[in-house]
């Protein structure tokens, strides 16, 4: 099959002078996002040589700690989701849930039996 259509998204990551991340920004024209502010970001490739995964982990010197736990509480989510809509493993998915549940509940980002 030909690729009929390319699109590009681009994290771009400002930096002091100890390369501690000051500003991130990110780019993708296919959806109308341009130089947006972002505090953090998590990237996962999988490559295929290797067997791995390959992960770029950033976030900004001045992202907050209760922002950090709801950004991982949601990433959590996030992959539960995406698990879930790759494989149709439900079952699976619904223990990944229960999971960023429980770790929403031990963040205290959840009120108790919410």
């Amino acid at each position: 099959m030909a690729v009929v259509h390319k699109s590009e998204i681009k994290l771009t990551v400002s930096m002091d002078e100890n390369r501690v991340p000051e500003e991130l920004t990110w780019d993708a024209t296919d959806g109308g996002i341009e130089n947006e502010a972002a505090k953090a970001f998590v990237l996962s490739v999988w490559d295929k040589r290797s067997g791995d995964t390959l992960t770029i982990d950033l976030w900004t010197k001045d992202m907050l700690l209760d922002d950090m736990k709801r950004f991982f509480h949601q990433t959590f989510v996030s992959m539960a989701d995406s698990f879930e809509r790759a494989t149709d493993e439900t079952s699976m998915a619904a223990d990944m849930r229960d999971f960023a549940h429980h770790f929403a509940d031990k963040m205290n980002l959840i009120k108790p039996n919410e």
